[in-house]
């Protein structure tokens, strides 16, 4: 497998630019992801975050693409302190600290979602995902 890796990580590179375009245009709505400066990753996914003031949830847009077969996964993270997990923790006062509010944390596990970004996705697939993503009432 990792002779084709080179390969691999083209295709991502090439699906997540792809999709990056084709959604711009939703960037008033979305907070769409940007590699960091002088970076050159090999996405695994394409991260969105549904704007405070879109006018939609994440989860009647991902009821949409889901809906039209487009596969969307939650981001496992946001505020992990709310993950059943702690709540023992939480009742004893032992285990951990917050430092804050945790806005930005809530923010993520309430409002961002990714779509994969396979290296054998097609174009025709590609422009499928925008196209449905252009057919939602809260983007249209």
């Amino acid at each position: 497998q990792l002779d084709k890796f080179p390969g691999f990580a083209a295709a991502r590179r090439k699906n997540w630019a792809r999709l990056r375009k084709a959604l711009t245009k939703y960037s008033d709505k979305l907070v769409l992801p940007e590699p960091a400066p002088s970076a050159d990753p090999s996405w695994f996914g394409f991260l969105i975050t549904v704007r405070e003031d879109a006018g939609f949830t994440r989860d009647a847009l991902v009821a949409h693409l889901e809906k039209n077969k487009v596969q969307t996964r939650m981001l496992f993270a946001g505020n992990l302190v709310k993950h059943p997990c702690f709540d023992a923790m939480r009742k004893s006062g032992k285990g951990y600290r917050v430092a804050g509010r945790l806005e930005n944390t809530d923010r993520i596990m309430n409002s961002t979602f990714w779509i994969g970004v396979y290296p054998g996705m097609t174009g025709e697939a590609l422009r499928y995902i925008a196209g449905v993503f252009g057919s939602f009432k809260g983007l249209a």
